[in-house]
């Protein structure tokens, strides 16, 4: 290119034929590979030495590259608006730019052919000759990254530039981008004759068959046949839906691009070369072996793989290839052995990027699935409709979701890989809450029973007590007994710590449910822990001689069950408490006026609901009021999400006089020390738990098992003492005869898996010792210290890590500085996020295959729009709101009402 005044320089010229393709493409930043902020950056290198070279003058241009970079510089972050105002702007000036240039080569009205011409309602064409010179470009529903042709670059230019190749012979079906480029120069130039070119049939992602929607069968799709069909299905893929949100469970990063010269021993690295020799050979063990030597200008490097004799016919010399693996080392010189590969003139799923590695199943493979992916994003991305309202999209500052399930797939950048994750994470909390918010609108659009607190007899049962409440505990109260005024049916959780005293605040509850001529249900999830809470209910009870207390478990002959429910129904017991007896059909309440749930969490949704719709006499026009209660503390945030249509009480305050348990963190050299401190506990009277993280042995997970260590322990530890076993394995009837017996002090050390009961009380309990410690998390560990230090006796965690990492170790020593369990929720969540200890499946929440509950930032952001969006409009009933409701009651199961 000249330094002719007024002549566009090659970069300006490709700039401009970029933004061109980029506003015919909505400015999805989509025209170039790598986006618009890659492209760019090498822009601006190759205008400032255009620059520096002479070969521009200075100002030539009306727009400086300094003033480009202002306004495109940051594109990917620029809102939609932005972006389109930023392109037409800057397209504008190169435009006028064009014209004026090819007004003087011509020299009069009279226009060459390809020459640029502004037309009334119609894009601008790029003139032809500047086809070499243009940076590369891909079609819009490309979703594979692009390699160099190689045409005018030489192999130092392939490892920094961004690359783009012609798609020829792709079994991904999509146009060609060198197809793609010639449509565009035609069009641009119609009357110049084109290049003359090998010719060959674009190949192009077919259309939906008709009726064929995201709903259909995979079958539907082709190259899944009815083997393939089968495969899928066990990975739970029955869908195109399912299939395109069937996401990578990771992603090898093959996107180092580097000339062979810089290779290194033990990277990964891709390669882009041609195929200088080739050979195929058996070893003297009989492997086949095909091996090629590949160059690329600046050096050659040996690739070698095993038992592919077919390879030997698709890598002849001369052919371009690119290749992807970790650089070996053989016989003092670099090679690569079996690196994934593919032909330089294919779109790249395989090679080059991040590639994604998907969970697959037998007689699957990668590169199938990842072809059928790329197959279907490229017909069906483009036509997914997003749900989500415009205004959500650009107040949350999200990627449309066709963008998203794109680069999920196949992300240009680690950068587009989180936004695209984060986009999908973000849907996911946001049909989570609108949910949410619609089940805590229905729940309190029902009618329920007004009572008239009786606060005297409250007061009195109060004064009663042998302790003071706690703040916490009157203001809990306090929240209740407010809901149950209201005519509406209450619905709250009542969260508190291990040994808050959440027990004596329901039966307070109760009693003004029992006062006002209604029955109360106490459900627990075992029988123990019922025998527990009838016990505990009757003391508090027994100052009130009117008010009757009944116990209603599977362990009772049928005779006493039967006497239990008759007495229900015809309202002569006030108060019962028991386990999934009381929802059985044969149970039915006068009238049931309060429900409450301990360790509701161990419930499913459907258990709950039998229970609150057991109104008596009375039944469907009021629903019971409904208190749940929960042992394990929860970030506030995440309480907001998973118990979103409960209302919320906290206790955070120990009653006064509550020991607190003394921790301490310990490893292998220790346990000699730990037995005989366990044995001092047990000739004082106490009792001792050992928890292990394990079942049984595995060979592939190196810790503590529950029954080894118990053969073990009681063989060649504890010999002369008392034993017991709990495992998830057991049967219910074998697991609390187990805690029975432990409670009763037959026996002295209980060998337990982490199913150790919550909630059961063994006052004379006073060691926790728990194996593998560094296995757990921070808030299991601290229910397991919530087993002991229930009674006067001091008591004592101990935390066995054999060979804890310096992080695990960390976070175990936050266990010794506080017996907080809400700031160990929060500090766990920190650390690991959110885990099944929720309880979110038992409460009947939607499976999150993105999301993690450890993100709250994502997780507030979705929460604030739907708060908004269901305050505007709770029944989603707006025309722009359809597709949105539609993706609310797929998410949660429910029937299509379109």
């Amino acid at each position: 290119m000249n330094g002719k005044a007024g002549a566009m320089s090659s970069a300006y010229d490709k700039l401009r034929r970029i933004l061109v393709l980029e506003k015919r493409q909505d400015c999805r930043d989509r025209a170039v590979f790598g986006g618009m902020e890659r492209f760019l950056s090498y822009w601006e290198k190759e205008a400032r030495q255009e620059l520096e070279s002479g070969s521009v003058a200075e100002g030539q241009h009306r727009l400086s590259v300094n003033e480009i970079m202002a306004m495109l510089g940051k594109y990917e972050s620029l809102a939609q608006e932005e972006r389109e105002r930023a392109v037409a702007y800057v397209l504008g000036v190169l435009l006028e730019e064009a014209e004026a240039d090819v007004g003087r080569k011509s020299g009069s009205e009279t226009r060459a052919p390809g020459d640029v011409r502004r037309k009334s309602g119609s894009e601008t064409r790029a003139p032809d000759d500047t086809t070499k010179e243009a940076p590369p470009t891909r079609a819009p529903d490309d979703v594979g990254q692009e390699t160099p042709p190689g045409g005018g670059q030489d192999a130092g230019d392939r490892a920094s530039a961004p690359v783009a190749r012609p798609a020829e012979d792709v079994e991904v079906e999509y146009g060609g981008e060198e197809d793609q480029a010639q449509a565009v120069e035609q069009q641009e130039a119609p009357a110049k004759k084109a290049p003359r070119r090998r010719k060959r049939t674009p190949r192009t992602a077919s259309p939906p068959q008709a009726g064929e929607t995201l709903a259909s069968s995979v079958g539907t799709l082709k190259g899944v046949g009815e083997v393939n069909q089968k495969r899928l299905a066990r990975l739970g893929i029955e869908t195109i839906r399912d299939l395109l949100y069937h996401l990578p469970r990771r992603y090898d990063d093959f996107s180092a691009l580097k000339q062979i010269r810089q290779l290194e021993y033990g990277e990964e690295v891709t390669v882009v070369g041609a195929v200088r020799e080739s050979k195929s050979f058996r070893t003297s063990s009989g492997r086949q072996v095909t091996r090629i030597v590949l160059s690329d200008g600046t050096g050659a490097i040996e690739v070698s793989w095993f038992n592919q004799p077919f390879l030997e016919k698709k890598l002849r010399p001369g052919r371009e290839i690119v290749i992807s693996g970790k650089v070996d080392e053989y016989l003092g010189r670099l090679v690569f052995t079996s690196p994934e590969w593919e032909p330089l003139q294919r779109q790249l799923l395989h090679t080059g990027r991040l590639v994604p590695v998907y969970a697959l199943t037998e007689g699957m493979r990668q590169r199938w699935l990842r072809r059928l992916m790329a197959r279907t994003l490229g017909v069906w991305a483009p036509r997914i409709t997003d749900p989500l309202p415009e205004s959500v999209l650009r107040s949350a500052k999200l990627m449309e979701l066709g963008m998203a399930l794109r680069r999920v797939h196949f992300p240009t950048s680690h950068d587009v890989l989180r936004r695209a994750r984060q986009r999908l994470a973000f849907d996911e909390f946001f049909l989570l809450q609108l949910g949410i918010l619609s089940h805590r609108r229905a729940w309190h659009s029902q009618r329920g029973r007004a009572l008239e607190i009786p606060h005297e007899a409250i007061e009195q049962m109060i004064a009663g007590l042998p302790y003071a409440l706690t703040g916490a505990q009157r203001r809990a109260l306090d929240e209740m007994l407010t809901d149950m005024a209201k005519p509406e049916p209450m619905s709250r959780l009542l969260q508190g710590d291990v040994g808050s005293g959440k027990t004596v605040v329901a039966v307070l509850a109760a009693l003004a449910a029992i006062r006002n001529g209604l029955q109360v249900a106490i459900m627990a999830p075992t029988a123990i822990l019922a025998e527990q809470h009838y016990r505990t209910v009757s003391d508090l009870l027994s100052g009130c001689a009117d008010v009757r207390c009944a116990l209603l478990v599977g362990s009772m002959s049928d005779a006493e069950k039967a006497q239990v429910q008759s007495d229900l129904r015809a309202g002569r017991i006030h108060l019962v408490v028991g386990t999934h007896a009381l929802i059985q059909d044969l149970v039915d309440f006068h009238r049931l006026g309060l429900v409450v749930v301990d360790e509701q969490h161990r419930f499913g949704v459907e258990q709950r609901a039998r229970l609150r719709g057991k109104g008596g006499e009375d039944q469907g026009l009021a629903r019971p009021h409904l208190l749940t209660m929960s042992a394990t503390p929860i970030p506030r945030t995440l309480a907001l999400t998973v118990y979103g249509d409960l209302d919320v009480s906290v206790l955070d305050e120990l009653p006064p006089g509550r020991q607190p348990v003394l921790t301490a963190v310990r490893d292998h050299h220790s346990r000699e020390r730990i037995y005989a401190f366990i044995h001092a506990q047990i000739n004082e009277g106490r009792q001792a738990f050992v928890i292990c993280p394990l079942v049984e042995e595995s060979e592939i997970i190196e810790a503590k098992s529950a029954v080894q260590e118990f053969e073990r322990l009681q063989k060649e530890v504890f010999v002369h003492r008392q034993l017991g076993l709990l495992h998830g394995r057991m049967g219910e009837e074998e697991k609390e005869q187990a805690m029975a017996a432990f409670k009763r002090g037959e026996i002295d050390i209980l060998v337990s898996t982490a199913v150790v009961e919550v909630g059961v009380d063994i006052p004379n309990a006073s060691v926790m010792l728990i194996e593998g410690a560094d296995r757990f998390g921070l808030a299991q560990l601290h229910q397991f210290r919530g087993r002991v230090g229930r009674g006067p006796h001091k008591s004592y965690c101990i935390l066995l890590a054999d060979d804890p990492s310096p992080t695990s170790l960390e976070r175990l020593r936050i266990m010794e500085q506080t017996n907080d369990g809400f700031v160990l929720a929060e500090k766990d969540l920190e650390l690991r996020g959110a885990g099944d200890l929720l309880g979110a499946r038992q409460h009947g929440l939607p499976d999150l295959k993105v999301a993690s509950l450890g993100d709250t930032a994502t997780l507030e952001l979705a929460r604030s729009e739907a708060l908004a969006l269901f305050e505007a409009d709770p029944e989603l009933s707006r025309p722009e709101h359809r597709l949105l409701g539609m993706a609310v009651r797929r998410f949660w199961n429910l029937p299509d009402l379109s």
